[in-house]
């Protein structure tokens, strides 16, 4: 049965007046021990798979791979957090992170289609782990240098001390982000463009409408140097009442798959503050996210595709890793799986009964006292399946069971599919959102960050913490 949600104007009251540094609830003996287990697995991740000669987090292992710049964003981010959780020392870190912006200060910036890092500013989506040059002919893209500047902005502000290391990473952390050509990047003004290939030019598709790129706006709002009109808010947002409706049983602003849900919330708090579509909703997007966590588990109770092991505590549908790209009849029902997809509730968003661990996990935020049920049941029934050297696999899928050529993982005949990878954009937000829940973390250092403040506000933001002084 769901549980009984707190009446909007109630609830909204309550986030308004929320303290900025309130506990988390206590969480019993054996989850809490899970919790600290798996947060330190994940800072492992980035932690030991890095390159430590430039920086560069794998967009997945153990498989070969090339570096994911938004994964860079996170494991900048989870480095705060491994010193706080005593995992490895200031110092460490201060090195780790100072090769880290050296090396995106020094990469080559150019149109050239080969032996680029990245042009006017922005980065491509993927780098040589090695060389830092454009791989695999990627996009330069304008979200995943927006989550690479956020993890940036996120060291500017830890790193506060007066050591020498320290101001340098500051200063580097400021050129880095000034020099993002927020304004070039609007191919269609007022609207910001998802991304540019030199062989081809700008991408035919803007960021409009809820979904994982508000950081984008936000950054590109505030930026000193090639900032963008606040009407870009405004072309943003223009698009929300198309997805705005009652999901399962939640009344909120959709996104399909879970992270769009959860990438900008790893570093803004979004609690108590509203621009002006939330303000006429009546809620604000922490609220948003934490109804749309509650819609991904009554549509896992409900089950309508009849996946194996959908349930109260097994919910979780997003980007991630599938077994295969076949369609498939089982027990006289047709079923298209896939490999990787966007995937979200409901046959028409690619659900194919895969759970990406980080679906529940990194919304431990928003709401714990379903999340923290969803990760513990998934590591005592399968975790000996699925939880490894880094915490949680990327995804499995037990109604897959077919003896067929796989795009990802492995078949464990008697249980299903399973992922033999880990990913950085997923591992991320587990290790950062925990961390939120805990203390708060990444906000409280956020919070004082000038960048999203100013970014906020001229997106029109107001009220909470956006009307005390900045806080460190």
């Amino acid at each position: 049965m769901r549980k009984r949600l707190m009446p909007m104007a109630a609830l909204v009251g309550a986030i308004a007046t929320m303290p900025l540094a309130h506990a988390a609830p206590a969480v019993p003996g054996p989850a809490a021990a899970l919790l600290d287990d798996l947060s330190e697995r994940t800072f492992r991740f980035f932690w030991e798979t890095a390159n430590p000669a430039n920086g560069l987090v794998p967009d997945r292992y153990p498989s070969p791979s090339f570096s994911s710049i938004a994964a860079v964003g996170f494991g900048l981010t989870a480095y705060p957090i491994g010193i706080e959780r005593g995992y490895i020392t200031r110092a460490q870190a201060r090195e780790r992170v100072l090769t880290t912006l050296r090396f995106f200060r020094n990469a080559p910036q150019g149109k050239a289609a080969q032996g680029m890092s990245g042009y006017k500013g922005f980065f491509y989506h993927f780098l040589d782990m090695k060389t830092g040059a454009r791989s695999s002919n990627s996009e330069l893209s304008t979200v995943d240098t927006a989550l690479l500047i956020a993890g940036v902005l996120h060291m500017q502000s830890y790193f506060d001390g007066a050591d020498e290391q320290e101001v340098e990473i500051r200063r580097l952390a400021d050129e880095l982000y000034r020099r993002v050509d927020w304004q070039w990047a609007q191919a269609r003004p007022p609207a910001i463009v998802l991304g540019w290939h030199p062989e081809t030019g700008m991408l035919p598709y803007d960021w409009r409408g809820y979904n994982e790129a508000m950081l984008v706006y936000v950054l590109a709002l505030a930026s000193p140097t090639h900032p963008v009109d606040p009407k870009a808010w405004d072309e943003w947002t223009s698009t929300y009442d198309k997805t705005w409706g009652t999901l399962w049983g939640q009344e909120h602003l959709a996104f399909a798959p879970h992270f769009g849900h959860q990438y900008s919330h790893v570093w803004i708090d979004f609690r108590g503050i509203q621009d002006a579509y939330m303000r006429k909703r009546g809620i604000d997007y922490f609220e948003n996210s934490r109804r749309a966590t509650y819609a991904q588990q009554a549509y896992a109770i409900a089950n309508p595709l009849g996946c194996k092991g959908y349930g109260a505590n097994l919910w979780g549908v997003t980007a991630s890793d599938g077994p295969a790209d076949a369609t498939i009849t089982d027990g006289g029902k047709r079923r298209k799986f896939r490999s990787y997809a966007g995937r979200g509730m409901g046959k028409q968003h690619y659900d194919d009964c895969t759970i990406a661990p980080t679906g529940a996990a990194a919304s431990i935020a928003f709401a714990p006292e379903i999340a923290i049920p969803a990760i513990t049941d998934m590591h005592a029934r399968y975790g000996k399946q699925i939880y490894g050297k880094y915490g949680f696999l990327d995804a499995f899928n037990p109604t897959f069971d077919f003896g067929i050529k796989l795009a990802n993982g492995r078949r464990v005949p008697g249980f299903g599919w399973i992922d033999t990878d880990y990913l950085g954009i997923d591992q991320g937000p587990i290790l950062a959102m925990i961390a939120n829940h805990r203390d708060e973390s990444v906000w409280r250092v956020m919070r004082g960050n000038p960048v999203i403040r100013t970014g906020l506000r001229k997106a029109g933001f107001s009220g909470g913490w956006l009307e005390t002084e900045a806080r460190p």
